[in-house]
């Protein structure tokens, strides 16, 4: 009876978690899930990482993807989900160019060479509750890749961060996927702040630990550096 109690608890919370196994680039979604994007090492399991210093902060992989998409800059992106994106909280999307030597389906993502391009910020409900834009569905809200980004390979990180626990230490839940783009055009801006992953978040950052119910919209933090303005 123990067994079956514990195998409906882990089936119930599987379900209230996701990941992020497919890439749409202009309502074009990857062949099928981790063709592209590399498997997370939640793809079972479905639960987010919990500690913003770790390294699985960068991608949650421990395998890299088969294939390469390649996207135009300027094109809309998201991701499709397991489930239910049903947690409050942001939605944020990251580029880091592969160095020259090396490549998209081998590069490891290390060194202080991401940065932000999309982010979202919450509103209050009627119930006068935060909600964050694309809560409740079952995609990542749309972004898009810059369109003065230089072409190149890139690694491509989506992370939605569930906060509904967040006011208590390490309970924040980093959902995360990383894909491996091809992004052309004549794009010839300077992407930064750039940072590094782990590095760029501390437990403490206040859109890390925070708690929802005591907070007005306009006061929440989001996490890492701010957004390239190409």
């Amino acid at each position: 009876m123990k067994s079956l109690i514990s195998i409906l608890l882990a089936a119930v919370a599987a379900r209230a978690h996701y990941t992020f196994p497919r890439l749409v680039v202009n309502g074009q979604p990857e062949e099928k899930d981790w063709t592209v994007t590399r498997m997370t090492k939640n793809a079972q399991s479905k639960q987010g990482v919990e500690s913003a210093t770790s390294g699985d902060i960068r991608c949650y992989s421990s395998q890299t993807a088969g294939s390469v998409a390649t996207v135009p800059a300027g094109s809309t992106i998201h991701y499709i989900s397991t489930q239910q994106i049903n947690h409050p909280g942001p939605t944020q999307y990251y580029l880091a160019k592969v160095p020259a030597g090396s490549s998209a389906t081998k590069f490891d993502g290390s060194g202080a060479i991401w940065f932000k391009i999309f982010t979202t910020m919450p509103k209050m409900d009627k119930n006068r509750q935060l909600t964050w834009p694309g809560q409740n569905e079952y995609t990542t809200v749309n972004a898009t890749i810059p369109p003065n980004v230089p072409s190149g390979e890139y690694l491509l990180r989506v992370e939605q961060i569930a906060l509904h626990m967040a006011s208590q230490p390490n309970k924040a839940q980093f959902y995360i996927a990383c894909s491996q783009i091809q992004i052309t055009g004549s794009g010839n801006g300077s992407p930064g702040p750039l940072v590094s992953l782990p590095g760029a978040y501390k437990t403490n950052d206040p859109g890390i630990s925070v708690n929802l119910y005591t907070m007005q919209p306009d006061a929440y933090q989001p996490p890492g550096p701010s957004v390239w303005k190409s």
